[in-house]
């Protein structure tokens, strides 16, 4: 089989962009791919670019053209993927697969989203454009509300507790408060976590990523192209799956079928298992979803995610370094931009560029990112040359 590399990663700063628009915030992080992999504009075939909702966060659409217009990658073919939170990962996976077609050599996928320009009510609304609108949506019930059902039911089914929930907010602004590029960058305790506000109980305040505008970008080539660059990280593994969209539909509230399901084609094409991952970025939107995605993913039984963090497993120094860099809770979440942000970070793990959030020896690398309420699961396995 073919072989693709990431050679090229870029992103801007996560948080509240008074002063940048979202075409801004996209070209920044393009420009700093292209730098990073040291390549021209016209170098690059193809555009893929992850946006969730530009047309209710910021009235623009098309985002595909635009995006290429202000890059100054004209007339190249770009291309705009939606599908919820996992919009951008599921625009690496397209720009992935340009390449293996043969179609391409070197192509650019991004994301990107402006989430600050209306209010947090408006914004909360659109959001749930990624839930089911008939069943969900239409009679009052919002994200936060949905992950504080699936919440509820770990925690019946599994002992879950909320101490532990907290822990995985203090794991991950612990990780963060070293990221120059997080929107939240200071540490939390788990009594800070447990006197937040409520939002949908159980779930608090600081149970819950932000509203963050920001944009990521990477480089992919081919292997034959990428032999021309320095540290091409390779993509081992690429998996994507669906569920039902409403939970009401779902086989089952205390697992996301879609993670599992994505997981088992990622690392069937990597040839490698759960316990072979050196560090992991997964969608930690709401701290329930990363437990589920530390059971999904294979790292721990199913049931045992609420104590395999109790335990320390997640921290950079541990069994399984989890969000070493912050995680949406702390970095932010630009729901397009998120699923590159964490292909970038994996890449500059592998690489061993992270400083002080560095995982030694780290070789391989996962990355889950989540759609809406888990309908969409992508996960892409990286390695080190």
């Amino acid at each position: 089989m073919k072989r693709v590399a990431v050679v090229g990663v870029g992103q801007t700063k996560f948080g509240e962009h008074w002063n940048s628009s979202l075409r801004d915030l996209s070209t920044e992080a393009g420009a700093l791919a292209l730098k990073d992999a040291g390549v021209e504009g016209s170098s690059i075939q193809a555009l893929y670019i992850g946006n969730m909702s530009a047309g209710k966060f910021v009235s623009q659409e098309h985002l595909s053209s635009l995006a290429a217009d202000q890059s100054g990658l004209l007339p190249i073919p770009a291309t705009r993927c939606e599908a919820a939170c996992a919009s951008s990962a599921l625009a690496f996976r397209e720009a992935y697969m340009s390449i293996l077609s043969g179609q391409y050599d070197i192509v650019v996928a991004a994301g990107a989203e402006k989430m600050t320009d209306i209010r947090g009510e408006t914004a909360s609304a659109a959001l749930m454009g990624a839930a089911d609108q008939e069943w969900e949506s239409a009679i009052g019930l919002t994200f936060v509300g949905l992950y504080a059902l699936l919440t509820r039911a770990h925690m019946q089914s599994f002992g879950t507790t909320r101490e532990q929930l907290a822990l995985v907010s203090v794991n991950n602004h612990k990780n963060g408060a070293l990221n120059e590029k997080a929107q939240f960058p200071f540490e939390v305790s788990v009594e800070q976590v447990l006197k937040s506000p409520m939002i949908a109980d159980p779930l608090r305040l600081l149970d819950c990523s932000p509203i963050t505008d920001g944009a990521s970008a990477v480089v992919l080539a081919s292997e034959e192209a990428a032999r021309k660059f320095e540290k091409p990280v390779w993509i081992a593994g690429s998996g994507q799956a669906s569920d039902a969209l409403a939970l009401h539909d779902r086989q089952s509230l205390t697992e996301m079928l879609a993670t599992k399901a994505a997981a088992k084609i990622a690392y069937g094409q990597a040839g490698l298992s759960p316990g072979e991952i050196d560090v992991a970025e997964v969608h930690d939107c709401f701290s329930i979803n990363e437990i589920l995605a530390i059971e999904d993913l294979g790292f721990c039984e199913k049931g045992k995610g609420g104590s395999f963090v109790e335990k320390g497993n997640i921290a950079r120094d541990r069994e399984m370094p989890i969000n070493a860099t912050g995680g949406l809770k702390s970095i932010g979440h630009p729901v397009g931009a998120t699923g590159v942000r964490q292909i970038a970070d994996l890449v500059r793990q592998l690489r061993g560029e992270c400083g002080k959030l560095q995982i030694n020896g780290a070789k391989t690398g996962l990355a889950l990112n989540i759609g809406g309420s888990g309908a969409t699961a992508v996960v892409h396995i990286l390695k080190a040359e």
